[in-house]
């Protein structure tokens, strides 16, 4: 019996797949490694309050979305090797910073940066898609992104006893805990350059010829495109809205951000977004009047409905992880230790699910009814998270969360199982929307989290994925080709 094809290394594209989840996976330890601390610095750091742990980890989020717009472009003009491997040494300097700041600004300033290396994600997409066959795109990507994904909850496993043990030595451990972060991710940079290839030997990049916005291939494609662009700004408003109702310090009236500030961030990223706009219309509208080559063409009512599935699935993921240890604490009345197992049993099951679900996209021939099963799964899931109460026995409430979770991370890994058939040669870009809307999902059903009661935020992110499930059904394409052996 032949080892697995996964685990056959004498395949070049099998040691590229490893390769590239291990970065991804140092990317998610690293974008994760402030929660699993957080209490550790506040007992150290008699300068820090809460409330700003809460800033920070807004800040940990903030400039990701507008980062994996940008690093989509970059990946398709300059090709995934060099962007990830020049990513992985640069953040090193914000990840310094952050471990051994003095001061909170110093602190918000590093996290700000360090926001940016949760774009690493999309760099993976358009590497693998570029190395395997059509017909295993799916479960390579889920793959990918599954393995690489759980570099998020081994921070939280792992950071803490590396501060406190293999660092005890130090007052601050924890400090020296996060410089391992650094060396690390600088270190892999550099194997990560001399050991990996933007294509297999026998194919040739494919690329766009300069750093752009996406491009439309028609009229109404372009009109879509601006307002989908339109999110992408807006939540970056809404974090900055959400910072505005944070208070400086414990017992203090005093905003982090004042009115005043408010209102300039918001005129800030209204001239971003004019530009932005403005941009794409420089670029788009001399290609569309000169026609553009029918190979070259696609739907972007496919890269919309990818966006609101990663809006769905992946948001969802996020602002959940953020919520369930709590939510469980509170109403089974256990541990946190006992509750933050529990809770972890929705991301630990990224390591098969997210696989699972390209692989069933490859399988089942059809990439868009496997989108359909997965987003209307998601919606019944957590509609039935919605009725978890006291009243339930544990064993059960977590039984629902993992089916559940099981939806969520294979929608993830069918959504990025379609993603590269989209376009082949704007795979990049087009990965980078989708997970920027990911982010958006997070932003936005954090805020609405903040302002309703754990059953209403179950009814309103199943309803999401209902939305979404809608919008695949009538706009949502199957791609041509995307089960060909070659």
């Amino acid at each position: 019996m032949g080892k697995p094809e996964f685990l056959d290394f004498s395949q070049p594209r099998i040691k590229l797949l490893h390769y590239t989840w291990i970065a991804f996976f140092i990317t998610f330890y690293i974008w994760f490694n402030m929660a699993p601390i957080a209490s550790t610095m506040l007992e150290k750091l008699n300068w820090l309050t809460p409330d700003h742990i809460k800033i920070l980890a807004i800040a940990n989020v903030a400039l990701t979305i507008p980062a994996r717009i940008v690093i989509g472009s970059l990946i398709d003009r300059f090709g995934p090797r060099k962007v990830f491997s020049i990513l992985l040494m640069v953040m090193t300097i914000p990840i310094l910073f952050f471990a051994f700041g003095t001061s909170f600004m110093q602190l918000l300033i590093a996290r700000l940066f360090l926001s940016c290396i949760g774009a690493g994600f999309v760099i993976g997409i358009r590497l693998v898609a570029d190395w395997f066959p059509p017909n295993m795109v799916g479960r390579a990507e889920g793959l990918y992104a599954g393995w690489g994904n759980f570099g998020s909850a081994f921070a939280a496993m792992t950071l803490p006893w590396i501060a406190l043990e293999i660092f005890s030595q130090y007052e601050n451990g924890w400090r020296y805990a996060l410089a391992l972060n650094a060396l690390v991710s600088f270190v892999y940079g550099i194997i990560f350059y001399i050991v990996v290839r933007d294509t297999p030997e026998d194919k040739k990049f494919q690329g766009i010829k300069k750093t752009q916005p996406l491009i439309a291939t028609s009229w109404s494609d372009l009109i879509q495109l601006i307002i989908w662009s339109f999110p992408l700004m807006g939540a970056l408003g809404l974090l900055a809205w959400r910072l505005s109702n944070v208070q400086i310090s414990n017992g203090s009236t005093e905003k982090f951000l004042t009115e005043k500030w408010l209102y300039a961030i918001w005129i800030i990223l209204a001239i971003f977004f004019v530009m932005h706009i403005i941009k794409t219309l420089k670029i788009n509208i001399p290609l569309l009047k000169k026609g553009i080559a029918i190979e070259d063409r696609y739907s972007f009512s496919s890269v919309a409905a990818l966006n609101t599935t990663y809006f769905a699935n992946f948001g969802a993921e996020l602002a959940v992880v953020s919520m369930l240890p709590f939510f469980f604490q509170e109403t089974f009345s256990i541990s946190p230790t006992l509750a933050g197992i529990v809770a972890g049993s929705f991301a630990f099951v990224n390591l098969f699910a997210r696989p699972f679900g390209g692989w069933l996209s490859d399988k089942l021939g059809n990439r868009k009814r496997t989108m359909l099963i997965y987003m209307i799964g998601i919606a019944l899931g957590f509609f039935s998270m919605s009725f978890i109460n006291a009243t339930w026995s544990l064993w059960l409430a977590v039984a629902v969360t993992i089916i559940c979770s099981l939806f969520v991370q294979g929608a993830e890994g069918a959504t990025f199982a379609v993603i590269p058939f989209v376009n082949k040669k704007m795979t990049g870009q087009i990965s980078g929307m989708a997970g920027a809307y990911g982010n958006v999902g997070a932003v936005v059903y954090l805020v609405i989290f903040s302002m309703v009661d754990a059953q209403t935020f179950f009814y309103i992110i199943a309803a999401g994925a209902a939305v979404s499930f809608l919008f695949c059904f009538f706009f949502l394409k199957e791609p041509k080709g995307s089960f060909a052996e070659e």
